[in-house]
Parts: C-alpha cells; structure tokens; sequence
C-alpha cells in the first residue's frame, strides 16, 4: 500500500486559519480601540460643553448674588426709612399731647404743691416736689387721677421735714399719660375753621 502524507495539508490550513485569526482579532483589537477612543474623545466633549455650561451658570449665579445683595441693601434702607418715618409720624401725633400733658401738670397742681423735678419716660412719668402737707399731695393725687390727660398716680415716698420752723412733704410719685387717639382731619378742620 502506498503511503499518503496529508500533513502538510491540514498544517498549512490550520496555519492559514491562524493567521486569518491573528487578523480578525488584531482587526477587532484596533476596531474596539478606535470605539473606545471615539467614546473617550466624545465624553470629553460632553465633559467639557458641561463644564462651559457650568461656568457660565457660575457667573450667572455671581451675577445675581450681586443683585440679591443689592436688593437686601434696598430692603434694609427701606425697612430704616420707614422706621424712621413711623418715628416721624409719632413725633407729629405725640406733639399736640406734649402740650396737653404740660398744661395738665399746671392744672392739677394744688396750691401749695410745687414739683422740682419731672421725668417722662415713653407714658411713665415720676413728679418730685414740695408740699405743704400730706392732704395737699393727696388733694395731688386725686387731680390726677381725674385728669383728662393723666392717669393712674402712685405715691413712691413722702417725708416730712421742718423748713424755717415750716413743716413741709417731700414727695415723689409716679403716674401715666393716658394715649389719647388722634383726631381725624375732618375733626381738626372744623375746629380750626370755627
């Protein structure tokens, strides 16, 4: 029988196939190379179109952090201009009372009561003086506390003391301004045009 060698045959196939292999997967490796590399290369721009985007939201966030901070500046000069106007308007209606209150203390002050000192705080107002005795500070008192424009005596101390053979009370005591409502402009007009 003869003999065939078919060796060579099938190893010439099989290295064919090898390199046809080697081929396609070096093929393949350079194909999925190139992919990653478009991906890379076009998340870099997605990357970097954020970033522009980022940037320009960033100065305009400055922008208006700038404007906020102008219009809180404006808040602030409002807020005291009208602090300051409300103080005015008060100052206007608590004038006509400033009048009142020291026409009232005259008013109640008996004959011989004399004040030496006076005090307003807001409402609250402390009297000091002299009187000749302790029925003339009540006799204070009482007109007072029937006063249009004062209200609500409280007697601190009285002391009574001899002065050039005068027996004499030291006194100081304590009373409120009664708010009085301010008169509408129709009001004021006809009692400024009678």
């Amino acid at each position: 029988m003869a003999k065939i060698n078919l060796l060579p045959w099938r190893e010439e196939l099989r290295k064919q196939k090898q390199r046809e292999f080697i081929i396609s997967a070096g093929g393949g490796a350079v194909v999925a190379a190139l992919i990653v590399l478009l991906a890379h290369f076009h998340i870099d721009g997605l990357i970097d179109n954020q970033n522009q985007r980022n940037a320009f939201l960033q100065v305009q966030i400055e922008v208006l952090d700038q404007r906020i901070g102008r219009i809180k500046e404006l808040e602030k000069m409002k807020a005291d201009l009208l602090a300051r106007m409300n103080v005015i308007q008060e100052l206007q209606r608590s004038r006509p009372e400033s009048v009142h209150l020291m026409d009232e203390l005259v008013r109640t002050l008996p004959d011989g009561v004399y004040l030496k000192t006076f005090t307003q705080k807001d409402r609250s107002l402390e009297m000091g003086g002299v009187a000749q005795s302790n029925a003339r500070v009540s006799d204070y008192m009482r007109n007072i506390d029937a006063s249009e424009w004062l209200t609500a005596p409280r007697l601190d101390q009285i002391q009574t003391t001899e002065v050039n053979r005068t027996r004499v009370a030291n006194f100081s005591l304590r009373g409120n301004q009664k708010a009085h409502k301010p008169q509408s402009d129709e009001t004021s007009q006809k009692e400024g045009g009678s």
